[in-house]
C-alpha cells in the first residue's frame, strides 16, 4: 500500500508498507532524497553494499545510486524529498 503526504512547505513523502519478503526493485533518482524505516527489519542495496536496518532507521541515498529494499518483516519505509521533482501525476491528498 502507498499513501502520498504533501507538506505546505514543499516536503513530499511517499509511504510504502510492505510484508515480509516483498520488495521494491532496483531503481535510480537523479536527486538526493531520505529513506526512512518507520518500522521493521529490511535489507537495503544501495550500489551493492548491502545493510541490514532495524526500525526506526534513517539513510540519505544520494543521487544516481541504484537501491533496493527488500523486507525482511512487515515494514513502513518512507522516501522523502522535495515536492517540486514528487511524480506529477500523483493527485494531492
Amino acid at each position: 500500500m502507498i499513501k502520498h503526504h504533501f507538506s505546505a512547505g514543499g516536503v513530499y513523502c511517499r509511504e510504502q508498507t510492505l510484508e515480509a519478503g516483498r520488495e521494491v526493485e532496483k531503481h535510480v533518482h537523479d536527486y538526493d532524497h531520505l529513506s526512512y524505516l518507520g518500522s521493521g527489519v529490511a535489507s537495503v542495496d544501495v550500489e551493492g553494499e548491502l545493510q541490514v536496518l532495524t526500525g526506526p532507521a534513517m539513510l540519505e541515498i544520494k543521487a544516481g545510486k541504484r537501491h533496493r529494499i527488500q523486507a525482511i518483516t512487515d515494514i513502513t519505509w518512507l522516501c522523502i524529498h522535495s515536492e517540486a521533482i514528487a511524480d506529477p501525476d500523483i493527485d494531492k491528498e
